[in-house]
């Protein structure tokens, strides 16, 4: 049994060589079935994106239903970050070994049943089948299970970049696809709190489902594992980029590979900028909508739209990132990193302590939005999957999300903490307050980007001596 599920998950066995590299024919096949990759992994990744963030949009239905607490919400949220940061790390190293379409499927099939679980939770506690207690419980290990499944949805998409598209391109098609990350948010703001809206928190989790099921389409029918397995040569035999390296093909040559990128401290560096980048990042995500209605008095229709113009402008950062790097910098993105964390941290504290002012909340969203999708192109994974060999993209990618998802599930607990813990009650009426969670979330946000002063002067530092 075991070897069957090994042998189904594998990498697929090369297919003899049908197109020569070089011809029309070879060329045309590669354009189309790269593009149809491309394609699926972007949207793929963006539907996994609305399974995950189902539960931003609906804590304040949550909370004044009496259904769950703060801290509950808190707790149950570090359940899928924290589950999702140590799947990142496994599913990291072993992707590199898999068929990538299997294993992205597969990922997005769990969470689309874990997110359809909890819908199915909450309409029973609603009618009081089950209490507030079980819901908790059973909310947690479902959240869990889906935080495991998430993390098998972006290193198979950037390693069908790795294995389909040339370093020269690598910048430009991964800014692309980081825009999967701001899509997925931007689609759940909208389209979940439509539906919470129109009929109910708990049916949110049931159109997230919806959404995992277009996605498990789209990844089946037009991901592609890789080049050889569709008969044509190597990505690296097209463009002659390893001509001068010896094939790296074996299971113990990518495990040796492997173990050199544990041991290279500037991928930690990398991972904990991220991790703390990633504590702003997931404040704003998963408590915004609920900061606005609380301390600006917005109503969920207004601040889920505010929040969800981080996820649109994010796209911009995003997509054009990687091109102006690639183009414009020569691949010097730390530079462009510490920049943009600069800008993200300015943003974040128009938002956080503009006022009242309406327009000085979009503005900060406008700011924060653009950098954050900057940063989670670059220290999110570009800049590591830079500094590695081909054969380890994704244990890089598995190191920078193990300690990033730390970092965002660490936020939960102490954001819920910080905000349980300063709540009032004035009236009869219970009052949240974000005073001391607005502070860790600033802090964070600085630290990250003076981590990357460290990686600017270490890259500057190598470039010098290449000159």
């Amino acid at each position: 049994m075991y070897g069957r599920i090994k042998d189904f998950y594998s990498k697929s066995r090369p297919a003899e060589i049908h197109h020569e590299a070089g011809s029309e024919e070879c060329s045309r096949l590669y354009r189309r079935l790269r593009f149809q990759s491309f394609l699926a992994g972007t949207v793929g990744y963006s539907l996994y994106y609305v399974c995950r963030t189902s539960l931003n949009v609906v804590k304040k239905p949550i909370l004044e239903s009496g259904a769950l607490d703060a801290a509950q919400l808190g707790l149950i949220g570090s359940a899928l970050l924290f589950a999702y940061a140590v799947g990142k790390f496994v599913n990291g190293f072993l992707s590199d070994y898999s068929n990538i379409k299997r294993f992205m499927a597969t990922g997005l099939i769990v969470s689309t049943c874990a997110n359809f679980t909890v819908g199915m939770l909450g309409l029973a506690n609603g009618l009081q089948w089950i209490g507030n207690g079980t819901l908790f419980l059973a909310f947690a290990i479902m959240w869990g299970i889906n935080g495991w499944s998430q993390s098998m949805g972006a290193p198979p998409a950037i390693i069908a970049l790795s294995r389909w598209y040339p370093l020269s391109k690598r910048g430009t098609y991964y800014g692309f696809f980081s825009a999967s990350h701001n899509i997925g948010e931007f689609l759940s703001f909208l389209f979940v709190g439509l539906l919470v809206g129109l009929f109910g928190w708990q049916w949110g989790f049931v159109g997230s489902s919806v959404a995992g099921i277009i996605g498990v389409i789209i990844i089946v029918l037009f991901l592609h594992d890789s080049p050889e397995s569709k008969g044509l040569p190597s990505i690296t035999v097209l463009t002659r980029e390893g001509e001068t390296q010896t094939p790296r093909n074996t299971a113990r040559e990518t495990s040796n590979i492997q173990k050199r990128v544990i041991g290279n401290p500037w991928v930690w560096v990398l991972a904990l900028a991220s991790a703390f980048m990633y504590v702003s990042r997931y404040a704003v995500n998963g408590w915004g909508v609920l900061f606005l209605q609380e301390e600006k008095g917005y109503s969920l229709a207004l601040a889920t739209q505010i929040v969800s113009i981080n996820a649109f402008l994010g796209i911009i950062g995003t997509v054009f990132s990687g091109w102006l790097s690639d183009v414009l910098f020569h691949g010097r993105r730390a530079m462009l990193t510490f920049f943009f964390g600069v800008l993200c941290t300015i943003g974040l504290c128009l938002f956080l302590y503009g006022g009242q002012s309406l327009p000085v909340s979009i503005i900060g969203m406008v700011l924060f939005g653009v950098a954050i999708g900057v940063l989670i192109s670059f220290l999110g994974g570009l800049m590591a999957i830079d500094i590695v060999p081909r054969e380890a993209t994704g244990a890089a990618l598995g190191i920078v999300g193990m300690a990033s998802y730390i970092g965002a599930g660490l936020q939960d607990i102490v954001s819920g903490h910080l905000i349980e813990q300063d709540k009032k009650i004035a009236g009869g009426i219970l009052d949240y307050d974000f005073q001391s969670a607005s502070v860790f979330w600033i802090a964070a946000s600085v630290i990250s980007f003076l981590l990357t002063l460290l990686i600017w002067y270490k890259t500057d530092k190598k470039q010098n001596k290449t000159n």
